[in-house]
């Protein structure tokens, strides 16, 4: 059998732009897996890696999401304040380290203890990105801050505090629709028992 990497060839690349994040378009001679070779053309958007995490609070069994405003959400007619887990980029930050400051900047919660749970790519097809999945158990105490995002950044975030179970609902009534909260809500879930 044909190694994957051997069946792929670059073909040629170019650069369509270049702003916030690099998008480009590529030529590429794919080989099947009956052994036909096909010029194919590609667009990826080259994006960075991200992190992102599920607050827990065992106590009170609620997890802490934010609503922010979403441009492409918004562009697709949908609602364009999502509500999410917390998020963001690494910024050359080893993902722990990036993900313990986006939990501080968003939710004003400082994490004792930051759990990696898995990496995933969330859309393959058309974007480099790789996000480092992360859970972390909370209380009262480590609400330090009043969260909300950066001034600087323009963020407009709102904390959320919401019993698990009524947020696992809000993925059945359409309230939640952002993938990564999804996957750990649905994490949560099974593992509720192991969260304490």
């Amino acid at each position: 059998m044909m190694q994957p990497k051997s069946r792929v060839k670059i073909a040629g690349e170019e650069t369509l732009s270049n702003g916030w994040t690099r998008l480009s378009s590529y030529l590429l001679d794919y080989i099947d897996r009956k052994g036909a070779t096909h010029r194919l053309k590609r667009e990826v958007y080259h994006r960075t890696p991200a992190a992102c995490i599920l607050l827990y609070d065992p106590r009170r069994d609620l997890v802490v999401l934010v609503r922010q405003f979403r441009l492409a959400v918004h562009l697709n007619g949908d609602p364009s304040w999502i509500i999410e887990v917390p998020a963001g980029l690494l910024d050359d930050d080893h993902p722990e380290a990036a993900i313990r400051r986006e939990a501080m900047e968003e939710t004003g919660y400082r994490l004792r203890d930051a759990r990696f749970l898995f990496k995933s790519y969330t859309s393959p097809g058309a974007v480099t990105e790789v996000v480092h999945f992360f859970s972390a158990l909370i209380d009262t105490a480590d609400h330090v801050a009043e969260g909300g995002g950066l001034d600087e950044e323009h963020e407009d975030i709102e904390v959320l505090e919401i019993p698990l179970d009524e947020a696992a609902a809000m993925i059945e009534t359409g309230e939640i629709f952002d993938v990564k909260t999804i996957v750990l809500l649905q994490w949560a879930l099974l593992n509720r028992g192991k969260l304490s």
